[in-house]
């Protein structure tokens, strides 16, 4: 039986002042490039997606306080299947988040069932 895996990339505002210092043709062929190669990623993964996702924007903390504006790393999210953790993981070996865009990592979580129901 396939588990269910949260895929979350991340980056960090660092990486992402080096991108926005790149000259703006040398950003839009990478960008160009990138996509390309997300799109490949895609193909060749398509069976294991269950839900592609996409980019994430401003975040929320909703706390006891109430609510405020935060910063974190995530950048955008996919969901997978696998037959395990270290399969949905190999997915993303060389994922062009990380290998030509700005981001820096990619962290797989098994989405659990939540216990009685």
């Amino acid at each position: 039986m396939k588990k269910t895996f949260l895929a979350v990339y991340l980056g960090s505002a660092s990486a992402m002042k080096k991108w926005e210092k790149l000259p703006a043709k040398v950003r839009r062929e990478r960008e160009a490039l990138g996509m390309q190669a997300w799109m490949q990623w895609v193909t060749k993964n398509e069976k294991a997606i269950v839900e592609l996702g996409g980019p994430l924007g401003a975040t929320k903390c909703v706390d006891r306080k109430g609510v405020s504006s935060i910063t974190n790393a995530m950048a955008a999210f996919t969901i997978v299947r696998a037959k395990s953790h270290a399969a949905a993981a190999k997915l993303f070996v060389k994922h062009p988040h990380f290998t030509i865009f700005p981001g820096e990592s990619v962290e797989i979580v098994e989405i659990l069932r939540v216990p009685g129901m």
